[in-house]
């Protein structure tokens, strides 16, 4: 009786379908249940990434374009302090993805889930300098409206730094650490097939070719904002997209999960 309400008490299914959740609970007590529930938040993050990515860039357009962006930062101060949150958002939600999928991609390869934790930290890191750089602009083009008609020449000098620090960093985060941090996480759901294999395969591509396209703005041989900027972005966008949707909607691979738990068992 005391065993029966255990089960009940930690959502275990009675009968036969308890041999299976007890085969796929680890050491840390992970269950089917809490490794459903891990892939649709790790999916909506993903997709909160996207989203806030996205609007907070654009957002970003008085401050960051055009030759009067001392004149409209500040005109447009509310707009861009709201980009400014957008950011912040992508930064928890890349923390996020990482944390969350750790317990699980450790299970595979702890040394590789480990480092993508780690890079994806850098990742966030670089993302706040860069909007730490865009929210000191802002601030930099209220004292120039504040000042009337001054000698704008150190204020320019100061805007292209900042400008040149969030043009570095919008390169190294979005561009750098996310080709070698999709990389990591993809060899892991390839070889584990925790997700059907045609979404690592479209991650690594892209991880590829996003790191490259990272290295040839670098380089100057593209601009980041380009027709081949975007080209090589695409795949590694439609992966977290598609990989976003699968993972909220059907989640990873019990079976996996299972061979890798029953494996683990067996060594103890």
């Amino acid at each position: 009786m005391n065993s029966n309400k255990e089960n009940m008490q930690i959502g275990e299914p009675l009968g036969e379908d308890r041999g299976v959740v007890a085969l796929m609970r680890d050491r840390k007590g992970y269950t089917s249940l809490s490794v459903k529930k891990a892939a649709r938040i790790v999916g909506v993050l993903f997709l909160l990434a996207a989203v806030t990515a996205v609007i907070g860039l654009t957002l970003y357009d008085p401050i960051l374009k055009g030759p009067d962006y001392l004149i409209n930062g500040s005109k447009h101060a509310n707009q861009v302090i709201l980009g400014a949150v957008m950011e912040l958002m992508l930064v928890v939600s890349a923390i996020g993805t990482a944390t969350t999928m750790f317990p699980i991609l450790r299970k595979y390869n702890e040394t590789i889930a480990l480092w993508h934790v780690c890079f994806r930290f850098l990742e966030a890191i670089i993302i706040t300098v860069g909007i730490i750089s865009v929210m000191s602009l802002l601030t930099l083009s209220q004292e120039f409206a504040a000042a009337g008609a001054p000698d704008s020449s150190s204020f320019q000098a100061s805007g292209i730094l900042l400008k040149a620090i969030h043009d570095w960093t919008f390169m190294l985060g979005p561009l750098f650490m996310l080709g070698i941090n999709t990389m990591m996480y993809s060899y892991i759901f390839y070889k584990s097939k925790l997700v059907p294999r045609f979404i690592p395969i479209l991650g690594m591509t892209g991880a590829a070719l996003v790191f490259l396209c990272s290295l040839l703005v670098m380089f100057g041989v593209i601009q980041q904002i380009s027709v081949w900027g975007a080209i090589l972005a695409l795949p590694v966008a439609a992966n977290e997209m598609i990989l976003a949707v699968w993972l909220i909607m059907k989640g990873f691979n019990d079976s996996a999960i299972a061979s890798i738990s029953s494996r683990k068992q067996s060594n103890e």
